[in-house]
């Protein structure tokens, strides 16, 4: 038995777009097909097998979110999903009930290898529904990493066909699913594999396979450059190996000194909570702290192939927060880059401390618009449970433009305020600011107020606190307790709607 593998070793499955099926010859190749349907809507009668569906359909009134299933009559006795979904849906609700057909289908043993996909609403719709079906089907196939001894392999799905008059961009389905589950693989990574040591060669390879600069920024480095907010936190670590990831992508032909957007991510691989140790219910699963630095590595590796005609950075605070002689208590007064003197409240505030000098360096290369990802507060949580995620601009137009794309991808934002009175509750005595405030009430709100300090007034900037990154059962489309969340935003963001 060996540790998981720090990349994801299997790819989505492939996807293609094909005329409307012709006969039923045609569909006994498959080993399952999914009917998806407005929830007003019957069969259409050019089905091959019609009459198998119209009793399927015939079974009882339909509502949104139905799902059924039957055996269709050939040799290889495919498996037949009928699912339906309000014509009026918005795109969160639409994964969901692909999310219901992809499970009801991969719940077959042995799981099948090639599926079909139909969709019937409008024309114009039907793209974003063969594209939501082949979404759940990529996040339902894939298999989060695991150290169990090896059983017996399964088959896994290699290919689906999607049948119909539709637009899909296919290679843009198949990266957002990748994408996706690049996040999850590395969310999921326990924390002894996942170290600062692995992820740096996560990052190597990765900045090697899709032509990405990368510049390592460790402790000596950092130490030069006075990111004493950072280094407070990495300084209870027992190696020195922490350090501030600088990923960079810019179009074939075009050297860019100024990018489009930085993206940056919390990278706490583990949070013990430090000084102010956190309790075990409240450590147990805090090696997904690192969830914000993994979305904006994903997006920057899906950016990659699919050549967006953007400059992207991508910044990436890698450390833990560990308990020890050495980690740094409350009431300390340090120095971040940008000359900011932070004192300190409490040691499991660690998140804006460590992007605090990762957003003021991200900014010195004065990026046109920067958005940041992070797990931050328990505050967002509570507010909005984990099934969505919070979101916080500096500018009205980057938070239009982001909103936008919350709606268009599924993966939901709430926009919270920002106003400036909310900074004399982080007001400090014997600094620039205080790291938090004593209590925990609209912490997520003072936590945005204290990065805003590190972000100068002239770049757009939109911070997202991810209260979704995990979520007990799923969300939408996605099966696992880690969603990924973020990847399909971004992506969707930077292709559709960020016009800086």
């Amino acid at each position: 038995m060996s540790n998981p593998p720090l990349l994801p070793r299997e790819r989505p499955p492939r996807l293609r777009l094909k005329p409307t099926l012709a006969s039923a010859t045609e569909l006994a190749r498959y080993d399952a097909v999914l009917l998806l349907l407005p929830t007003a809507a019957r069969p259409s009668r050019t089905l091959p097998q019609a009459r198998r569906w119209q009793q399927l359909h015939a079974r009882g009134a339909a509502s949104h979110g139905d799902v059924r299933g039957v055996t269709l009559d050939n040799d290889r006795q495919t498996s037949g999903v009928l699912g339906y979904c309000r014509e009026t849906a918005d795109r969160f609700e639409l994964l969901r009930v692909a999310g219901k057909l992809a499970q009801r289908a991969l719940s077959d043993r042995p799981h099948p290898r090639r599926i079909a996909i139909i969709a019937q609403p409008s024309r114009a719709q039907r793209g974003a529904w063969l594209e939501a079906l082949y979404a759940a089907l990529a996040a339902h196939c894939f298999a989060l990493p695991t150290a169990r001894k090896p059983g017996k392999a399964e088959a896994r799905l290699e290919s689906v066909d999607a049948f119909g008059d539709a637009t899909l961009p296919t290679t843009r389905a198949e990266r957002l699913a990748e994408a996706n589950n690049l996040a999850r693989h590395l969310t999921a990574l326990p924390p002894n594999v996942l170290d600062a040591g692995a992820y740096r060669r996560v990052l190597t390879q990765l900045a090697r396979r899709h032509g990405l600069r990368l510049r390592w920024h460790g402790e000596a480095a950092l130490k030069k450059l006075g990111a004493g907010a950072f280094l407070a936190v990495s300084r209870g670590n027992a190696r020195r190996d922490a350090g501030i990831a600088h990923l960079s992508y810019a179009p074939r032909g075009k050297r860019a000194t100024r990018p489009d957007i930085a993206l940056v991510g919390k990278g706490i691989l583990f949070d013990t909570g430090g000084t102010n140790l956190k309790p075990h219910r409240s450590m147990l699963d805090m090696h997904i702290d690192m969830a914000g630095s993994a979305v904006a590595l994903a997006t920057l590796v899906a950016a990659a192939q699919l050549r967006v005609p953007r400059a992207i950075d991508a910044w990436l605070a890698i450390t833990e927060n560990a308990i020890g002689p050495n980690a740094y208590r409350p009431q300390e007064v340090v120095t971040a880059v940008n000359g900011t003197s932070i004192q300190v409240i409490h040691s499991d505030a660690e998140g804006r401390m460590a992007l605090a000098d990762t957003l003021a360096l991200a900014a010195r290369r004065q990026p046109r618009a920067m958005l940041d990802f992070a797990t931050l507060t328990g505050a967002c949580v509570h507010a909005l449970t984990e099934r969505m995620s919070g979101l916080f601009a500096t500018d009205a137009r980057l938070a239009r433009q982001a909103l936008a794309a919350s709606a268009a991808s599924g993966e939901r934002l709430w926009q919270f305020p920002i106003p400036e009175d909310y900074d004399t509750d982080i007001e400090s005595p014997t600094a620039d600011i205080a790291q938090c405030a004593l209590e925990g009430k609209g912490d997520h709100i003072l936590a945005t107020r204290f990065l805003k300090r590190f972000v100068p007034d002239e770049i757009p900037w939109a911070h997202v606190d991810l209260s979704a990154a995990t979520r007990r059962g799923g969300l939408a489309h996605i099966p696992s307790e880690i969603t990924g969340f973020g990847t399909r935003f971004a992506l969707t963001l930077l292709l559709d709607h960020l016009d800086q």
